[in-house]
């Protein structure tokens, strides 16, 4: 597992349906910093989309960063519950 080290989350409500959420991170080995966008109409069926936070960097590094998300579900899970645990109770 790699180890990342999470800089932001948040997580809000859209339109009292839709839920949004982020989490920006720095992950072992990687030069740059990521954001990964986390998108659920029901709270528990999640689509995510990752980008680079500070500025375009290597586009291969963000494919494999992608590529681990899809095969590392404890790293998935981490950022995810990152923000949801920032989600206002």
């Amino acid at each position: 597992m790699v180890t990342i080290e999470i800089i932001r989350a948040e997580m809000r409500r859209e339109d009292e349906k839709n839920y949004v959420g982020n989490t920006i991170f720095r992950a072992e080995g990687a030069k740059s910093v990521y954001e990964i966008t986390f998108m659920s109409k029901n709270g528990k069926d999640w689509d995510y989309s990752l980008h680079f936070t500070e500025q375009s960097g290597d586009e291969e590094e963000l494919l494999r960063m992608d590529e681990l998300l899809e095969n590392d579900d404890d790293m998935y899970n981490q950022l995810l519950d990152a923000a949801l645990d920032a989600y206002p109770a």
